[in-house]
């Protein structure tokens, strides 16, 4: 229902009859749909009903004519008004609606001339430099309305002489070709009145919502004053910043509309008396935030500027908020019960806390359904998802591993032995995070088990060179080192360049962009068109397969094997990661359908404590128990290239039947597979031939 009441239905305990009505029992679901206006296809609100089972949908019809209905597609959910590159949220506003009051707070903080002057008010200029001088400080500015317009629309807000001139022209040339209710319809949705976090208020009906929650219609006298006092200093005078100082500067701006007859002498009174009562806000009331974040900076990047500069326009976005939601609930409950079970992971100051980052997608499209940069976006709009740089500990290994699948195979045997290494004149010694007895262990077994000593006697045989060459073709955008440690994840990466890399596992071998926005439309519903995007093909598909059946060994038997305690009983591919000192934990996650990447740590590189299966695992389990919708059950089809034989796992080898004890069904590159029979069970059945021929012997003399 969080869904549906995201996108404004009503709950109703009769029958739907309007649109925008919902009545939900335990079997059905009744919805009145509303109206949809798409870049592609419009459709008018009709009756459905859901009929639902244990949870699941398991069919849709026509609410009045029964009518099977295959598809079902909800409208877009609104997440918020968003103008321009500068982060800028408003609510449009008609001078006509706008109260006579206001208009007149207005023009008395800022151009009382307005309706007579034509762009230059000289007498202003005159009055603001007289008051000035006088008080020894700026206390008043000379631009008018248009002029404060014109800087603000057409160019910079450097104090240099000709910047002046040209705000000059271009007031002046405003004044001919605009009259002056339309240029004071523009200011006021226009003019900068605050901050909300890392979101720009602009315009008097955004304004009016943020400071008194209520629209410009329903502004009082005082009110009126006190956002029109607002102009000059945003900052400064904002009632959530200095309450004092923004009444100073409400009954200075009522005065001066006393002054000029706007109001009579007992609506002075009675506003100088009223105090400016804010109605509180909570600065992380977007969805989505550092979602949101991410979505302006990829708006700029996929679409020319003067294309985001029209009015009007819709954004549709990759988002669903019923997974971006679960995401913040699972990263926000695993970190309280992180801080809850270990003292040392908890600190008194917000910016110091355990943090945590958050990524979900759909690996063959690349859409970003949820993200999640922080565990309080109030508190720090650091978006930890695409911008922190932290090394991904053993979530690195299946790069290794597919660098190597060329000349070995899942069953290619690598030691476990230890060995030291020199690295820039000192020697490197690598352990194993856990001890692990046997001196060889198979590709599949070592990446499953996250074997440290194998992966890096796995580098070393195919060359760091190769290594990093492969793992370059994955786009990351941080530097990877050549320094056999590489192997263990201790070139920093960026927590979304990760993701995107293991999608390519997910999607046959194409690494795909990571897309916050499908669409942009305009008021025309034209879709605007944005510049190339290239998808990438970075393996083959059968390399891709191999490895995610390897993968899906970490989750059935390996390091992450615990996801069947948490519920988790499809078939899941994924690794996690451990950083040297605990610093950082992972652990990334996918099926045919999604994947997610998770990421703990602090900030400032304090120690967790903890492994990736033991910080960051849960999180994964918690997030998909939360999203069914999103999980089939499905498993990849075996594609082209790809063959399987039955293998010893103590030789690597052919399993004989019968003699191998405990043979297992391996996947191969097509011509890579193993022709030679398992030498270790071969030898020991010719020696159990000769053993019981001699036992004969014995009992026949």
């Amino acid at each position: 229902m969080a869904k549906l009441e995201g996108l404004g239905y009503r709950k109703v305990s009769h029958k739907p009859l309007r649109k925008g009505e919902s009545r939900i029992s335990d079997t059905t679901l009744d919805l009145y749909l509303n109206d949809f206006e798409g870049p592609y296809r419009n459709r008018p609100g009709f009756p459905v009903r859901i009929d639902i089972k244990e949870s699941s949908i398991t069919a849709i019809s026509h609410l009045e004519t029964g009518q099977p209905i295959p598809i079902l597609e909800l409208e877009p959910e609104e997440l918020m008004l968003f103008f321009g590159l500068e982060r800028e949220q408003r609510r449009l506003v008609s001078v006509d609606q706008v109260p006579q009051h206001v208009i007149y707070a207005v023009l008395a903080a800022e151009d009382s001339r307005f309706f007579d002057h034509h762009g230059l008010d000289p007498r202003g200029i005159v009055r603001a430099l007289y008051t000035n001088l006088r008080y020894g400080r700026i206390r008043q500015g000379g631009s008018t309305i248009t002029q404060q317009l014109a800087k603000n629309v057409f160019l910079t807000p450097e104090r240099t002489f000709s910047r002046k001139f040209k705000e000059l022209l271009m007031a002046l040339t405003m004044e001919v070709m605009y009259d002056k209710k339309e240029i004071l319809e523009i200011y006021l949705n226009e003019i900068y009145l605050g901050q909300k976090a890392s979101i720009s208020i602009n315009g008097f009906g955004e304004a009016s919502h943020f400071y008194f929650g209520k629209p410009v219609s329903e502004l009082s006298l005082a009110e009126a004053a006190a956002l029109g006092g607002l102009i000059r200093a945003p900052n400064l005078y904002s009632p959530y910043i200095d309450r004092e100082r923004c009444e100073e500067r409400k009954d200075l701006v009522l005065q001066t509309m006393y002054r000029h007859g706007w109001i009579a002498q007992e609506q002075l009174r009675t506003a100088l008396d009223q105090r400016v009562i804010p109605a509180g806000f909570e600065s992380y009331t977007r969805k989505a935030p550092y979602f949101m974040d991410y979505l302006s900076q990829q708006l700029s990047a996929l679409y020319p500027a003067e294309a985001l500069t029209h009015l009007g326009l819709s954004i549709y976005t990759t988002l669903d908020t019923q997974v971006e939601r679960a995401a913040e609930m699972a990263l926000q409950r695993a970190l309280r019960r992180l801080e809850r079970g270990d003292p040392l992971l908890r600190r008194a100051q917000p910016e110091k806390k355990l943090q945590g980052a958050l990524i979900v997608m759909q690996p063959k499209t690349g859409y970003i359904l949820a993200m999640v940069g922080g565990r309080d976006y109030s508190t720090s709009q650091f978006n930890r998802a695409t911008q922190a740089l932290r090394q991904p500990g053993s979530a690195f290994k299946p790069f290794v591993f597919l660098s190597g699948l060329d000349e070995y195979t899942p069953a290619s045997m690598l030691s476990n032995e230890e060995r030291s290494y020199a690295v820039d004149g000192t020697v490197w010694r690598p352990q194993n995070y856990v001890p692990v007895p046997e001196p060889r262990i198979t590709m599949r077994n070592a990446l499953a088990k996250s074997v440290n000593l194998a992966t890096v006697d796995l580098a070393m045989k195919v060359g760091l060179d190769r290594v990093i060459s492969t793992a370059s073709a994955f786009r990351f955008s941080t530097p990877l080192r050549s320094y056999p440690s590489l192997s263990l994840g201790s070139s920093e990466v960026i927590p979304l360049d990760l993701a995107r890399a293991y999608c390519a596992f997910a999607a046959d071998g194409v690494l795909p962009l990571p897309l916050s926005l499908k669409e942009v439309v305009s008021d025309k519903h034209d879709v605007i068109e944005r510049r190339h995007m290239t998808v990438e093909r970075v393996t083959s598909p059968a390399k891709a397969f191999i490895m995610t059946s390897m993968l899906r060994s970490v989750a059935e038997e390996g390091t992450a094997r615990s996801l069947k305690n948490m519920g988790i009983s499809f078939p899941v591919a994924g690794k996690t990661g451990t950083t040297n000192g605990f610093k950082d934990a992972w652990f990334v996650g996918y099926t045919p359908d999604i994947l997610a990447l998770i990421w703990v740590g602090f900030d400032n590189g304090e120690s967790l404590h903890k492994s990736g299966a033991l910080a960051a695992l849960p999180i994964w389990a918690d997030l998909m128990k939360a999203i069914p919708q999103y999980i089939s059950g499905n498993w990849f089809a075996i594609p082209p290239g790809v063959e399987s034989k039955w293998i010893c796992p103590e030789s690597g080898q052919l399993a004989i039947p019968g003699r191998c004890p405990k043979p297992v069904d391996e996947f191969f590159l097509s011509g890579n597979a193993p022709t030679e029979s398992c030498p270790i069970h071969r030898t020991w059945g010719i020696l159990e031939h000769l053993i019981e021929e001699v036992r004969d012997l014995i009992e026949n003399l």
